[in-house]
């Protein structure tokens, strides 16, 4: 294959479908990448690369440790290249002593470690936390970005790599030689690609509060609080089957209650975003070659599609210049759906 004649569309321009553009345009393709200008889930997100918290908190992601640590692993070579800066200080839980006994023995089952954290470190790592909250753990696995500032680098990388930027959504090959499906929750190219049919939507409302927060992750028996760049995001719902992008009056009174429990003086002015996720029915993405050798798939990431874009990047990349997989080529086969 003649990299430099071969043109290569990418449908999606969240997470995954940025990194994959950037990392094919580096591989010496010609690639065209079409935005279909909706919010997409990505730049809702609230940026957690947490392979631990979601094994031991999601049920339905159980035995997928070695997946996202892996994915996570390559995040700091990723992040140097394109000038994206990681909070590897971890996330810190917080809760009744149930909850805490069952993350502390997660955490444990997984061959990890995690601190405990008396009232005394929690003042000192998340200021004008409850004082209802007297002991904590601390797990530094867990990293975290900032999602609008992660989308502009890539999307800057790709430019300056050579990528081309159409507004619209990608109807086909668009004059292509290959098309890459990152489109996340979309089913416009199902006629394309019938293994989209297995995919369904979630949505994620999540609220923001600019100048007020701190710098962290902390997660709770309800949901989460993260900090950063003077702003605070509370998370998030997770509604299986809804594809609309309308705030709820009832997901904000849930999220404000949070924001409450865990930072009774904090913000109180919220904005409401809402974004749609896709899920597999055993909640691994699919990403790699499909039956049609022209089609590749790069979608269902649930809601670690930031987590898993570089690992979606480097699988992409390695089916389109025949080289090997990885370990994880088997789990994501997205054969096993058709």
């Amino acid at each position: 294959m003649d990299r430099g004649k071969t043109r290569i569309t990418v449908a999606g321009t969240g997470a995954f479908g940025l990194t994959i553009a950037w990392s094919l345009a580096r591989a010496g393709f010609r690639v065209s990448i079409f935005d279909p200008a909706q919010t997409n889930a990505s730049s809702v997100a609230a940026g957690m690369l947490a392979p631990v918290f979601e094994t031991i908190l999601e049920a339905d992601v159980d035995g997928h440790l070695p997946l996202l640590m892996a994915a996570r692993d390559l995040w700091p070579a990723l992040a140097g290249q394109l000038g994206i800066y990681l909070d590897r200080r971890g996330a810190t839980a917080v809760g009744d002593p149930e909850f805490l006994a069952r993350v502390s023995l997660g955490i444990s089952q997984l061959g990890m470690w995690c601190e405990s954290l008396a009232r005394s470190d929690l003042d000192a790592a998340v200021p004008g936390l409850s004082p209802s909250f007297q002991e904590g753990l601390l797990t530094q696995e867990d990293w975290r970005l900032e999602p609008v500032s992660a989308m502009s680098s890539l999307r800057k990388a790709a430019k300056a790599a050579g990528v081309d930027f159409h507004r619209g959504p990608a109807t086909g090959l668009e004059g292509g030689d290959k098309l890459v499906i990152a489109t996340g929750a979309g089913r416009d190219l199902i006629s394309i690609a019938p293994q989209l049919k297995v995919l369904s939507p979630i949505k994620g409302q999540i609220l923001r509060s600019m100048g007020q927060g701190f710098e962290g992750v902390l997660r709770l028996p309800a949901g989460y609080c993260v900090g950063g760049s003077g702003a605070l995001a509370v998370g998030a719902t997770m509604e299986p089957g809804l594809s609309d992008l309308t705030p709820t009056s009832e997901a904000r009174s849930r999220l404000e209650a949070l924001a409450r429990q865990a930072f009774p003086r904090g913000a109180a002015d919220f904005q409401a975003q809402v974004g749609v996720r896709a899920a597999t029915p055993d909640g691994l993405p699919m990403i790699g070659r499909t039956e049609d050798p022209h089609v590749f798939l790069a979608v269902g990431a649930r809601r670690n599609g930031w987590l898993l874009a570089p690992l979606a990047a480097q699988i992409i990349t390695a089916c389109l210049t025949e080289g090997e997989v990885g370990p994880y080529g088997p789990l994501l086969d997205p054969m096993r759906f058709i």
